[in-house]
């Protein structure tokens, strides 16, 4: 389970909590608890991704549910699932790679081979562009939240095309009007992601 990811509850247009995945759901089930009959969607903030969970029964039996959740259940090696080459203890997996015959000759003469050669190659790119990818992964979030909560909204396109070109003093000008925690909720997404 992803212990630094973030999640968001509303009911409507109006927020209902977030925070760390505990919180939410405790928060979440006392407010479906307290009479709100509106559909709720939550949306985890790290990828704007929908993410649905069953707030029947009591809070501690939602919180056991979370077990056997497709999203956080400890994932299990399918059963008669032949393990290849690699070194699974390590979590190391075997995937297919397909390159053009001088990328396999030219990683044949790295230092360690070419496995080697490329866990160095995805290190030291990651290591160069994190910043630059994170910002990416951030707007692209705030891209789905915007378009599930906002897509109706008046300037919604504008909107869309100012948060994709970068242009945050324009998607703040056009979401201005918008309804008061869809709004604060993108500004804060948006902010993760300059």
């Amino acid at each position: 389970m992803e212990t630094n990811h973030t999640y968001t509850a509303f009911a409507g247009d109006r927020l209902v909590v977030s925070g760390d995945l505990k919180t939410m759901i405790l928060r979440t089930k006392e407010y479906i608890d307290n009479g709100e009959n509106r559909p709720i969607l939550i949306f985890e903030d790290q990828t704007g991704k929908q993410v649905d969970f069953d707030f029947r029964g009591t809070p501690d039996e939602v919180l056991a549910r979370l077990a056997s959740h497709p999203l956080f259940a400890p994932s299990e090696p399918q059963a008669g699932e032949r393990s290849g080459p690699g070194r699974p203890k390590l979590g190391v997996i075997c995937r297919e790679v397909s390159l053009l015959p001088r990328h396999w000759e030219w990683l044949g003469q790295q230092p360690g081979g070419a496995s080697a050669a490329l866990r160095r190659l995805v290190d030291e790119r990651r290591k160069r562009g994190n910043g630059e990818n994170s910002a990416r992964i951030a707007r692209d979030a705030a891209g789905k939240f915007m378009w599930t909560m906002a897509g109706n909204l008046p300037g919604f396109e504008e909107a869309a095309r100012a948060l994709y070109a970068g242009d945050h003093g324009r998607l703040e000008e056009l979401i201005r009007d918008w309804p008061e925690d869809i709004r604060k909720h993108l500004e804060r997404l948006v902010a993760e992601s300059r």
